[in-house]
This record gives structure tokens, sequence and C-alpha cells, in this order.
């Protein structure tokens, strides 16, 4: 079900992950989604896929758990790979059926898409199942820091994106009580053709939208009740100091750089 996404959601742990900085966590994910980018070959890939998988035993986290976090993208991806199979051009033709065509480049480009996807994907949900949203807070507030010299509302920035990264399950959760609700009263999401099930998504839509503004002004009345004013003059009980694994992540990302620019065609 939806709530068993794992996408903005935090689990608590001892791991290597959990208890690096998170402004090179950071860093890394930035670094390494350049990385996936400019990977155009099978060797490329392998490599970034290997480092992800290492990635994912440093965690300590179950790899089925983290798989789930590709379920809300699913179709995304097998869309990407449909319109790259029939509509990039070039190479051995496979199949041929009227004016469509399957050929090799089509093919590559459409496995390669889909794993960059997967890849991005899978990365971004280690952040956040690593870093604590406080933590995270505050690794984005650092290092977007400079910017506040120019006028930038750093601390601002930071939160919301924070929040919004919280309120991924929290929304899952609702949409996932709400289709029981209407499922419940008779609402049928399964059956009918494309346009009906879009209608029947109407009344999902609507009761999310207003769960998710009522729970907004209540967010923003908790925080005014308790005295939030912004980043001014705000001081931290525990602040983030860069450790040995930090300065392994660095000796990793260097290598990784190294390995896909050796290996990039």
């Amino acid at each position: 079900m939806l709530q068993n996404i794992a996408i903005g959601q935090y689990v608590p742990g001892r791991s290597f992950l959990h208890l690096a900085d998170p402004r090179s966590k950071l860093l890394f994910i930035i670094m390494f989604a350049t990385l996936v980018f400019l990977a155009n070959n099978s060797i490329t890939y392998s490599i970034l896929i290997a480092f992800t998988v290492f990635s994912i035993l440093l965690s300590r986290l179950s790899l089925s758990y983290i798989l789930k976090s590709l379920k809300p993208v699913w179709l995304l991806i097998l869309f990407t790979v449909v319109l790259h199979i029939f509509i990039t051009k070039g190479g051995t033709v496979y199949y041929q059926l009227g004016s469509f065509t399957v050929e090799e480049q089509g093919v590559r480009q459409a496995i390669f898409i889909s794993i960059r996807l997967g890849l991005l994907i899978l990365f971004s949900s280690l952040l956040t199942l690593t870093t604590s949203p406080m933590d995270l807070t505050e690794g984005l507030e650092r290092l977007l820091g400079p910017f506040g010299r120019i006028g930038v509302p750093v601390h601002e920035i930071a939160l919301m994106m924070s929040i919004a990264l919280r309120f991924i399950p929290t929304l899952m959760e609702e949409t996932d009580k709400i289709i029981k609700a209407q499922s419940a009263r008779g609402a049928d999401f399964t059956s009918g053709n494309l346009v009906r099930r879009a209608k029947n998504l109407i009344p999902i839509a609507i009761p999310l939208f207003v769960s998710a503004f009522r729970r907004a002004e209540e967010l923003a009345m908790a925080m005014e009740a308790r005295g939030y004013r912004g980043g001014v003059g705000r001081t931290r009980l525990n602040k983030l100091r860069f450790s040995w694994r930090d300065s392994l992540i660095a000796v990793a990302a260097a290598l990784l750089i190294l390995a896909i620019g050796w290996w990039r065609t």
C-alpha cells in the first residue's frame, strides 16, 4: 500500500551513513547525480550500480525496503522506456510493425534512461532514510549559508525543503486512507477506460488537497505559537562537525569521478 513507500521517511540507526555529516552526504548526492548524467556506456553504469549497492549495504537497511522508493515512479520509468524504444532510431532493427520499429539505439537508450532514473531515486531515498529532518535542514542551511549574505532567506528555504520531504510519507498515508474510505463507499478505481479512471481520482484529489491545506495551517499555527521567527539568532544543541567518515566519503567521490571519467567514451 501507499504507506509502505520509502521516499521522505527516516529510519534511525548507527550505520556509517547515519553517522556521516549531512553536508558531505548532500554534496555527494549532487556529485553522484552529475555522474549519472555523464555516464554513457555499460561500464560506467555498472560502476554506479555497484556503488549504489555498496552504499545500501553501508546503510544497514533492507534492500527490499529501499526499493519501495521506486514504486511511485515505476509508471514514469515504464513510459520513458516505451517512448525511447519507439522514438529513438539507429543501429540494428530488432522488430518492425508497419511504421513502428524497435532499433538498437532505442533499446540502448531505454535501458540507460531507466537505470539513470532508478539510481537517482534510490540515492535520494538513501539520503532521507539515513538523515533526520533536523540534520537535513541544518546541512542545507550550512551549505546555502554564503547566499544569505546577499539577502537569500537560507534558513526558510532549508526548512521548507525539509518540511516538504517530511510531508511526503504523511500525504501518502492520507491518500491511502482516502482510497480505503472511498472504496468502502463503493468507489471503483480499477475498472473502466483511462478517462473514467481519471474522473475517479477526483474523490481522492479533493479531500487530499483539503487535508494538505489543513495540515499546513496547523503546522503554521504551531510554529507561531512556539515563537518561531525564522533563522535570525537561532542556536543549535548539536553542531555539525566533519569526521573521518566524511573524509572517506570525499575519497570515494574522488575515486568515483576518476573511474567514470576514465571509462566514459
